[in-house]
């Protein structure tokens, strides 16, 4: 446990933005996620109508040091080719 002052209030931020870390990440694998299951489904066209949400979401989480960003530029072009394979 934290004994000074400056310690303490560290614990108090660094356990809030662990929160909002874990809710962000977990709002990117829901996108992806439901991005990928549109693919699966063969709906193509909801599929590249919601593709410029998933490019927002992971730009977003560069932006904010969630994940870094040639995993976002990686993601994107994985998501895109699988797009364009399936049409």
């Amino acid at each position: 446990m934290p004994n000074t002052p400056s310690a303490k209030k560290s614990l108090r931020q660094s356990a809030k933005r662990r929160l909002v870390n874990v809710s962000k990440k977990k709002g990117l694998k829901q996108a992806i996620k439901e991005y990928r299951n549109m693919i699966a489904d063969k709906k193509i066209d909801d599929a590249a109508k919601f593709l410029p949400t998933v490019y927002k979401k992971l730009d977003k989480s560069v932006k904010t040091n969630l994940i870094k960003k040639n995993t976002a530029s990686r993601l994107k072009s994985r998501l895109t080719k699988s797009l364009s394979k399936n049409k």
